[in-house]
């Protein structure tokens, strides 16, 4: 079924998008099958699915951590499949934030580091990753925590890193995989109202998550099942 017709403002499309492990083999495994999907800017939306659904794998042709064996994805109207690695890197990195269930911070560095490290990729000088970094942790509510490791934040404030972190080189697309996985409830209430705030901003925001109550914060959800996108409906 359908996610959604082609649109020119979509940052997210995929036409009849397949992806097929060890074709040829005893061991051949359709993780997806012919998934159109098109989510607008601005657009907050969930994908959910119970495990071996295809959700991950999708997940992941979207983050741009893998390619499609058949079908074509745009990633804000770019083709995927006609980068290389080193260009897939790229777009990765300026087109599309991570947040994950389990945060993914360096233990050792301050909240302000671990904010700033991805501009360092980007070659962005010290004193404005700095700057930007601060300036992000201020806009998750984390001005005072700049200085503090990981160790030293609650579960929230590390996801809050998180999302900054994910937000500094200003993606269009943010994607999260079960961020509220970790937390407890009203935490996890908090974090979902930062996403809805961040769409107000103009960011895309894709949530995989297994958790209805958590997909009903989205303005629509698509159900993964057995490698096909079979339902869309209304979020809450």
């Amino acid at each position: 079924m359908s996610g959604g017709i082609a649109d020119a403002t979509a940052v997210i499309e995929t036409r009849a998008l397949g992806k097929v492990y060890s074709p040829g083999t005893e061991a051949e495994v359709i993780a997806l099958h012919g998934v159109e999907m098109s989510i607008a800017r601005g657009e907050f939306v969930a994908i959910m699915g119970p495990s071996g659904s295809g959700k991950s794998t999708l997940m992941n042709l979207i983050g741009c951590l893998d390619t499609p064996t058949s079908g074509v994805y745009l990633c804000d109207g770019i083709d995927v499949a006609s980068l290389d690695a080193e260009e897939r890197a790229i777009l990765r990195r300026d087109k599309i934030g991570f947040v994950f269930q389990g945060f993914n911070l360096l233990p050792r560095m301050s909240a302000l580091e671990n904010v700033a490290m991805p501009m360092g990729y980007a070659n962005v000088p010290r004193d404005e990753r700095m700057l930007r970094a601060q300036q992000a942790l201020d806009a998750v509510g984390l001005s005072g925590r700049a200085g503090h490791r990981p160790s030293e934040l609650s579960g929230g404030q590390q996801q809050r890193v998180a999302i900054a972190r994910a937000l500094i080189n200003r993606p269009p697309i943010l994607l999260a995989d079960e961020p509220t996985g970790a937390l407890d409830t009203r935490t996890g209430e908090e974090i979902l109202a930062l996403f809805k705030r961040l769409q107000a901003e103009d960011h895309t925001v894709v949530l995989i998550t297994h958790d209805p109550d958590v997909a009903a914060h989205a303005d629509r959800t698509f159900v993964m099942r057995d490698g096909e996108l079979h339902v869309q409906e209304a979020g809450a």
